[in-house]
């Protein structure tokens, strides 16, 4: 008797593997109405994450709570406009910034933690407090102490060497948010620099992306950045030169996650 061949995936399989917009179909030479309207309502969610409000007050109460000493700063980008259209003002402090990091730098600090707007306020909004929730414990374990925590608008990624020179740091942890697109609109990434300098290009640094409710969650998201900055301060690197190696473990939804509170999106 013989086996019957197994049917070949259908677009519905694959549709069910991703939130990318596969096989839509049409309508005459046109979209669909529903696949039309939802991608019209995912643009508006990407265009408005990009020009939400930065919450600075309630992050500051938030680092303040995990018994973090935090710091606001700004860049030289004073506008979302300018901001927007000119990447190189996101990528250095004014010069108020400057003074109030270095009149309260004293001394060399291990780990700087900068919380920065980036192109999605509205990601650093909803995950960065609990983010953080996750890492500092799993940072202790490590007996590996943030040394400050700074929160800065108009931010590039960046911008967080000059600050870790600045208070010192030998590592500087940058959460900002990604910019959005059509399928999640407050992804968080997170990135990590190891003798911060102003200068540094990218293959310094090591970046973990995608955190949101629908990607990666707060705990397995902690995980690898505490592994990496474990390993980063030991080998005394970040960036190509560091794999991460923390083991692959099936990513939990945030929502799932018993620490994560409930939050609508913004």
């Amino acid at each position: 008797m013989k086996t019957r061949a197994p049917s070949p995936p259908s677009i519905g399989d694959l549709r069910d593997l991703t939130p990318a917009r596969v096989g839509l179909g049409l309508a005459g030479a046109s979209l669909p109405t529903q696949a039309l309207l939802e991608f019209t309502l995912d643009h508006a969610r990407a265009r408005d994450a990009v020009h939400a409000g930065f919450d600075v007050s309630a992050l500051m109460r938030g680092l303040g709570e995990l018994g973090l000493e935090a710091s606001s700063v700004s860049s030289r980008a004073r506008h979302r406009k300018d901001y927007l259209r000119r990447p190189d003002l996101g990528r250095m402090l004014d010069p108020e910034s400057q003074q109030l990091l270095e009149s309260g730098a004293g001394g060399a600090r291990r780990l700087a933690i900068v919380v920065g707007d980036g192109l999605s306020p509205a990601a650093v909004n909803a995950h960065a407090i609990g983010l953080l929730r996750s890492l500092i414990p799993q940072l202790a374990a490590d007996a590996i102490e943030i040394g400050h925590a700074v929160v800065a608008s108009g931010a590039r990624v960046a911008l967080g060497d000059e600050i870790g020179a600045i208070l010192g740091a030998r590592m500087v942890v940058v959460l900002i948010g990604e910019r959005p697109g059509l399928s999640a609109a407050d992804s968080l990434g997170v990135y990590l620099t190891f003798a911060p300098r102003v200068g540094l290009t990218d293959e310094k640094r090591n970046c973990l992306s995608n955190i949101h409710r629908a990607g990666l969650g707060y705990d397995e998201a902690a995980s690898r950045i505490a592994w990496l900055i474990r390993e980063g301060l030991a080998r005394e690197l970040t960036g190509v030169a560091l794999k991460d190696e923390s083991g692959s473990r099936t990513p939990r939804s945030i929502a799932a996650s018993p620490s994560q509170h409930d939050e609508s999106e913004t």
